[in-house]
């Protein structure tokens, strides 16, 4: 006996309804071409610019929130770029990489 039939049996008047299955709110459009990620320094401190992307800025942008977030460092998005205050390209590749993103390491 599986869990739809313990379920007919405990609710019998229950006629199960078929919703759709709502897709994610933060569904990021992924790309085909590669994201690029490398080092640079500017002022003497290490930052890392990921570029490259081709969808739309607001999906960029909430990457760039959620990568802040998960590394808990600064950062910003100016002109199609992603600046992380640190050199994280390890870590930044693999948390790309397990959203399904290409992600080339660019630099050193």
């Amino acid at each position: 006996m599986d869990l739809q039939d313990q379920l007919k049996n405990l609710f019998p008047e229950h006629t199960p309804s078929e919703e759709p299955i709502k897709e994610e709110k933060n569904a990021i459009w992924m790309q085909d071409d590669p994201i690029i990620c490398k080092y640079e320094k500017r002022k003497g401190k290490p930052i890392t610019i990921l570029e490259g992307y081709t969808g739309a800025d607001a999906d960029f942008k909430e990457l760039a929130k959620e990568l802040k977030k998960k590394l808990s460092v600064g950062g910003s998005f100016k002109e199609d770029k992603i600046i992380i205050q640190g050199d994280y390209r390890d870590k930044i590749m693999t948390l790309l990489q397990e959203k399904g993103f290409k992600v080339k390491r660019v630099g050193g």
